[in-house]
């Protein structure tokens, strides 16, 4: 494997280029348009606000609108039993959150006391996990609405008509499930033999190989991920469970032959990757009753390994039933969900993090009160909700987002201007409205600086209805957006250094370090004959993390790159590691199926001498080095012969990053 393989720097752009994580923030992305959601957005936001009509209560369906914008923006999981629990949970949290606000409205400084107290407690629980984090948006953002803008009374009426809405878009979500019950889990597994198929399919071709194994990875997450969460809830074991989490078990010998039959740079003949595709449509129809497989015969240890995976796969996917007791949960059964909730609020509460976060964003939003307190502005609100929105680490770059949320409202404000300028208030907001909510999903699935454009002339317009401003909140609502990503950008990004200091090669030094640990696992001498299942298990279930932290670990870089300098430079220099260290994984996963399958395994002292060189690389990239300061001598390059040799020639590359005066590598072919 040479250096050149692996991307180094990116070329520097032209000098009145916009700079690259704006153009990669506004380019769309390549997500196909949800129609199912794009439908139910436009029925859960147009229904209420035709009762309110029909009832001679306009503020009232415009609230409920208002929480059913926030149950379709919310609704991003899969599984039905998830899509419950992301709907309705932050639901009840944001009707808390309403309750609070109307009652510090009007209260000048107490009502700056006590959002600032609920911006603290948002943010802690911010870090407890997915629903958690859209629990404390809602909360304070509701909470902010309340408290600055005079709802219909008595005070528990408005939480009660935005819990409404909410629930309303959960039973829309709902409807499918007796049909549908089990249909997201088994596609997700199917997916992931489709990717798997991709790959294959990919073998030997350069860097498509790469980009392609990434997204196996990436559905391999996601299908255990759904189908571990959905056995957690399930007391007994569940006949369709258990194939599913057998048919993605059996996913697995797959994975770990692609990188064999990839480094031996000639393409697989077609019939593989048709024959994972027919297993994939298997899966997804729940067919049973094996096919013959027509493949070529096997001679090399790669071909075998990839024949007899095959194979297996095959008979599990078509097996009518999977055996309950035999099945390896690979990660480990997901506790249940009171106890991670006890364990959640435990990490919070002393999460150094955690409270970092909250004490960011109570500041922000207690300035933005106050500034509003002292200085008139109209719809003063939009301020403190700008804050909101923007300052959500774990949402992505909070610098990006703050200018991605400007533009992006910008845009909005177009359309909201052609609204509220040419359609009467009335029935006619009814059509304008489902056609408005329509783009949410659309336009959400593109990116940030699009959801936001969506999402602005929906809440204008709702706003509308309740304060009958018209186009009067145009100027208002852009002027006070710029206000809110100016405190965020000041005083929730620039002054904590953990935001432009990145500890990105800390974490990629970890995951090295778990790299090495790896490759001595992987060709561990066996004390008997009986501990070679256990030894498997214990192997297969190593690899399965180290992927999944490596997936992370990409993810965090690629967060990082749309950071402004130092983090975005820093970021682009050392991703090129992230991508070296993958390989070497890949590497050894082949040599260990190759041994499997028949190659000479390689010597104790030869694993520890490479395992040794893994860690010192690890301590280069802990050192916080730049790429050009690393250095270190290079291991003795193995035999020619030897299964290690491919991972020698990847760990040889990843030096090549750190040190651009080491000799290339050699190049075989295993």
């Amino acid at each position: 494997m040479s250096t050149e393989q692996i991307p180094s720097r990116r070329a520097r752009p032209h000098a009145l280029a916009p700079p690259a994580w704006l153009l990669e923030g506004l380019r769309p992305a390549p997500e196909p348009v949800p129609w199912a959601a794009v439908v139910r957005a436009a029925v859960a936001l147009a229904t209420p606000l035709a009762v309110g009509f029909a009832l001679d209560e306009p503020e009232y369906g415009a609230l409920a609108s208002m929480g059913a914008l926030a149950g379709v923006i919310g609704d991003t999981a899969d599984a039905y039993r998830m899509r419950v629990l992301n709907i309705a949970v932050p639901q009840v949290v944001g009707a808390v959150g309403m309750a609070l606000g109307t009652l510090v409205y009007g209260h000048g400084w107490v009502a700056v006391g006590a959002l600032t107290l609920i911006a603290l407690v948002s943010g802690m629980i911010s870090s407890i996990g997915t629903v958690a984090s859209a629990s404390g948006l809602l909360l304070l953002l509701n909470a902010v609405v309340g408290a600055g803008l005079a709802m219909p009374q008595p005070w528990w009426t408005a939480p009660l008509l935005l819990l409404a809405g909410g629930l309303f878009v959960l039973v829309l979500t709902l409807l499918a499930w007796p049909v549908r019950g089990r249909q997201p889990e088994r596609a997700a597994v199917a997916d992931t033999y489709r990717a798997l198929a991709d790959l294959l399919e990919a073998a030997g071709r350069g860097p498509l190989y790469d980009e392609r194994r990434h997204a196996v990875t990436e559905a391999l997450n996601h299908a255990y991920d759904l189908v571990l969460g959905r056995r957690a809830r399930v007391h007994d074991r569940s006949p369709s469970l258990v194939r599913l989490l057998a048919q993605l078990g059996a996913v697995i010998p797959l994975v770990e032959a692609a990188p064999a039959a990839h480094l031996r740079g000639r393409r697989l003949p077609p019939e593989v990757p048709a024959a994972v595709r027919e297993l994939a449509d298997a899966v997804e129809e729940g067919r049973t009753g094996a096919p013959g497989l027509s493949l070529p015969v096997a001679h090399t240890p790669v071909e075998r390994a990839l024949d007899a995976a095959l194979r297996h796969a095959q008979k599990i996917v078509h097996l009518p039933d999977a055996d309950p007791y035999n099945v390896d949960d690979r990660l480990g059964r997901p506790a249940a969900l009171r106890v991670r909730l006890r364990r959640g609020l435990r990490d919070m509460a002393l999460s150094r993090a955690s409270w970092r976060y909250g004490l960011r964003l109570a500041l922000c939003i207690g300035l933005a009160q106050s500034l509003v307190s002292l200085v008139e502005v109209e719809r003063s609100y939009w301020v403190a909700l700008t804050v909101t929105f923007v300052l959500k680490p774990d949402f992505g770059s909070v610098f990006s987002r703050a200018v991605l949320r400007a533009l992006g409202t910008a845009g909005g404000l177009v359309i909201a201007a052609a609204v509220l300028a040419e359609v009467p208030r009335g029935w006619w907001d009814v059509p304008v409205m489902a056609v408005l909510a329509a783009l949410v999903p659309a336009f959400s699935a593109k990116g940030y600086a699009f959801q936001t454009a969506a999402i602005t002339p929906v809440i204008l317009l709702l706003s509308d209805l309740l304060s009958h401003q018209g186009f009067d909140l145009i100027r208002p609502r852009l002027l006070d957006s710029l206000i809110g990503c100016a405190i965020t950008l000041v005083f929730g990004y620039l002054l904590w250094p953990e935001s432009w200091h990145t500890r990105i090669g800390d974490r990629l030094a970890d995951t090295v370090d778990d790299a090495a640990r790896y490759v001595e696992r992987a060709f561990a001498p066996l004390p008997s004959p009986a501990a070679v299942p256990a030894a498997r298990q214990a192997r297969l279930q190593a690899r399965r993390r180290i992927y999944r932290d490596l997936s992370d670990v990409r993810s965090e870089f690629q967060r990082a790159l749309t950071e402004p300098p130092p983090t975005g430079q820093r970021a682009a220099a050392w991703f090129p590691l992230v991508i070296a260290v993958e390989r070497i994984v890949d590497t050894t996963t082949a040599a260990r199926v190759r041994v499997n399958h028949g190659a000479e395994p390689p010597a104790a002292q030869e694993v520890a001498d490479l395992a040794a060189r893994v860690r010192r690389l690890a301590e280069d990239v802990r050192g916080h080095l730049t790429p050009a300061d690393a250095s270190a001598p290079l291991p003795d390059p193995p035999a020619e012969d030897s299964v290690l040799a491919p991972v020698h020639d990847e760990l040889v590359a990843a030096l090549a990053i750190c040190a651009p005066a080491v000799e290339e590598p050699r190049h075989r072919t295993p």
